[in-house]
C-alpha cells in the first residue's frame, strides 16, 4: 500500500541543535566532588545601567528618559544593597558566582574587589545590562565577548570561566562565540537541572549549568510581584524537593539574586531566613559555584 508524501507542513521543527533530548531519570549516575547529590550555588547579579537611556528593570511603570526613580532604584543595589547582601553571605558561610557587567569597574570598583577578596567566582555579564546581546551583529557581539573577557582578565590575572548574557539575550551564534573566546561554560540556558555539553560549530567545549527563571528574583518579584516572605519560601521549598529528589538524580540547584531587589531590607531579612535553611543542610549538599561545577563535570568525563 502507497503511502501519501508527508505534509511539509506539520514536518519537523527547528531546533537549536545544541543538545539532543535526555531524560533525567535515563542519565549515568555519579556523586559531586564531596560525595554529595545536590550542587547549591549563588548566582549574585552585579550591573551598572547607563542613566537617560537603554534598558533596566522597573520597580514601577517606566518613565521616559531620565527615569530617575527606576535607575536610582536600581542602583541603590550598587551603593547599599550588594554590600548588605555580602555581610549575608559571610554570616551563612555561602560562596557567590558574581555575575558581573564591567561598566562597574569604572564606577564601582571597590565594590567589585570586595566579592573578589571573599574568593568568589568572577562571571562575565556584558558590559552593561543597558544593552541586549542578541541583536548585535556578529562581529559586535563577538567583539563584546573578547571585551569582557580581556577587561576581567586583566583586572583579575585569571580570564573568567563562565558567561551570562544581559537579559539572557542570545543570537543564533552565542555559544559559538563564547567558545571560540575560551568560555567554558553559559547560563543562559534553564532547560535541565544537570549540566549539559553544547554542540558548538567549531566543535569547542562549552558546557551549560543551570541558572533558574522560578528561583531569581526579577521574574519573581518583579514580573509577578511575588512578596518577599513567598520568594524566601519558595527557595526553602525549591531546597527541600531537590534534596530528596537528588538521592535519584545528582543535581544542580542555582538562586539568582539582584541586589536592588534582595538586597532591600524587608526582603533580606526573608532571604536571611531561606539561606539559613539551606546551611543547616551544609554537611548533605555541595555548596559550591557554577566554575567548580563544571570543573567535577569536565574530570568526570576524562
Amino acid at each position: 500500500m502507497s503511502h501519501p508524501d508527508p505534509d511539509p507542513r506539520f514536518g519537523p521543527l527547528r531546533t537549536h541543535g545544541r543538545f539532543d533530548y535526555s531524560p533525567i531519570t535515563q542519565r549515568p549516575d555519579f556523586r559531586w566532588p564531596n560525595g554529595q547529590r545536590l550542587a547549591v550555588y549563588l548566582g549574585f547579579n552585579l550591573e551598572d545601567f547607563a542613566f537617560g537611556e537603554g534598558l533596566g528593570a522597573a520597580l514601577g511603570p517606566a518613565s521616559p528618559h531620565p527615569d530617575v526613580l527606576n535607575h536610582s532604584w536600581r542602583e541603590y543595589g550598587n551603593r547599599v544593597g550588594a554590600w548588605r547582601c555580602l555581610e549575608l553571605f559571610d554570616q551563612v558561610a555561602m560562596p557567590a558566582g558574581v555575575i558581573l557587567n564591567t561598566a562597574l569597574y569604572e564606577l564601582s570598583a571597590r565594590l567589585v574587589d570586595a566579592f573578589v577578596q571573599r574568593g568568589d567566582e568572577m562571571i562575565a555579564h556584558g558590559h552593561t545590562n543597558s544593552v541586549r546581546q542578541g541583536s548585535l551583529p556578529e562581529a559586535d557581539e563577538r567583539a563584546l565577548i573578547e571585551h569582557c573577557r580581556d577587561t576581567m582578565t586583566r583586572r583579575h590575572a585569571l580570564a573568567p570561566r563562565g558567561w551570562l548574557s544581559p537579559w539572557i539575550s542570545e543570537s543564533h551564534v552565542t555559544p559559538d562565540l563564547l567558545a571560540e573566546a575560551g568560555f567554558q561554560y553559559t547560563l543562559n540556558w534553564c532547560h535541565d537541572d544537570q549540566p549539559v555539553r553544547l554542540r558548538t560549530r567549531g566543535g569547542g567545549s562549552l558546557w551549560s549549568v543551570p541558572y533558574p527563571q522560578e528561583l531569581n528574583d526579577i521574574p519573581m518579584v518583579i514580573a509577578r510581584q511575588m512578596d518577599a516572605k513567598d520568594f524566601a519560601q519558595m527557595i526553602v521549598d525549591q531546597f527541600d524537593e531537590m534534596l530528596e529528589q537528588s538521592q535519584r538524580q545528582p543535581l544542580v540547584m542555582g538562586i539568582a539574586l539582584h541586589p536592588y531587589i534582595v538586597g532591600q531590607p524587608y526582603r533580606l531579612r526573608h532571604l536571611r531566613r531561606a539561606l539559613r535553611h539551606v546551611m543547616d543542610h551544609h554537611r548533605e549538599i555541595w555548596v559550591t559555584t557554577p566554575g567548580a561545577i563544571v570543573s567535577a563535570m569536565e574530570e568526570m568525563a576524562r
